[in-house]
């Protein structure tokens, strides 16, 4: 099969590889009809990460089951099904609680990678969950946006406690916290102020529900929310980034009583132990269980209730991923989509 393979910062190629096979009696062998870059996927490509060797690249995936191990009962050939980026057994006490992305028995969701023609998903039964049927081509963008985007700003807007009533606050306005603003506005945020200082995200970000935008950051931006919601601050911040800057910015805005979910992988964050003790502020999030949203999501999806595809502004053939790196790392794309 073809599949995109890291090679070392800045160099991402598409190249022959082996076919994935059922290792395990639990795999599932999907054949891919939509992938993408991720945001994360850019740390290693911008050297930040250190890549460890030639690495298959993705973990954001849709597709047809081909072929299942023995012990599958859930999913069967022929079906489209949308995974996670860990797999779980989806049985554990953890995953039962909610916390699939910390299973005890957690594994990578697609090892061989899902930038490729095909990919191995283990665990599937916990892990691939089926669309009532062969979706519509318009709807296979939203379906990929659930594998990992939509349910990581979901549970970002979950985790700050998002809900009716409530400011939210969305530090980020890549793709994850643009689908944070839309998780607040279905979970009935009545005010969504989102930190942007791009003209093509900021519209994005009010189609999708923001009601306010704030192009300054640090102190500044952290003294424009405190401005608008009374000198208090938010309710409820969504931190989609993963900085020492974006934290504490997240961490500022929100008043105290008040939730903060981060999502954005961490990077050199250290927090000041003295301030966040009298900030009065929670903190919830981490790599989010979006196996535990997933049947929501994709039923949200169907109806055609959200169109988080909207998200994708690139689409490429999975030959043209290195220009998709590019393009993401450039911000010349919010996020890209790769079709095998």
């Amino acid at each position: 099969m073809r599949g995109a393979v890291l090679h070392a910062p800045g160099d991402v190629r598409v190249e022959d590889r082996p076919d994935p096979r059922i290792e395990q009696p639990t795999d599932a062998v999907i054949r891919l009809v939509a992938a993408c870059v991720c945001g994360s996927d850019l740390w290693p490509y911008r050297g930040i990460e250190a890549v460890d060797g030639p690495s298959p690249m993705g973990h954001e995936y849709v597709g047809v089951v081909e072929e299942v191990g023995s012990d599958v009962r859930t999913v069967q050939p022929g079906q489209f099904v949308v995974g996670s980026f860990f797999a779980s057994d989806n049985t554990c006490e953890i995953c039962r609680a909610g916390y699939q992305t910390h299973c005890v028995n957690r594994q990578p969701g697609a090892p061989t990678g899902a930038q490729a023609q095909f990919a191995r998903i283990p665990l599937a039964d916990g892990t691939l969950v089926a669309t009532p049927g062969m979706p519509d081509d318009d709807l296979v963008p939203g379906l990929l946006a659930a594998s990992d985007v939509l349910g990581t700003g979901w549970f970002a807007a979950v985790a700050a406690e998002a809900g009716p009533g409530k400011t939210v606050a969305v530090v980020g306005d890549g793709a994850v916290g643009l689908l944070g603003v839309l998780a607040a506005r279905q979970l009935g945020a009545e005010r969504i102020v989102v930190f942007s200082r791009h003209e093509d995200r900021q519209r994005l970000a009010r189609e999708f529900g923001a009601t306010d935008v704030i192009t300054s950051r640090g102190d500044e931006g952290v003294a424009e929310v405190k401005e608008l919601t009374g000198g208090l601050g938010a309710h409820s911040v969504v931190e989609a980034v993963g900085t020492q800057e974006s934290m504490l910015q997240a961490i500022r805005a929100t008043r105290a009583g008040g939730h903060v979910g981060y999502v954005g992988v961490s990077h050199d964050v250290s927090l000041p132990g003295e301030q966040l003790f009298f900030s009065g502020v929670h903190l919830h999030g981490g790599p989010a269980p979006v196996r535990r949203f997933l049947p929501e999501l994709i039923d949200l999806i169907w109806t055609r209730a959200i169109d988080p595809g909207r998200v994708f502004d690139l689409s490429l053939p999975l030959e043209e991923a290195p220009e998709a790196y590019r393009a993401m790392d450039e911000r010349r794309a919010v996020k890209a989509l790769l079709r095998p």
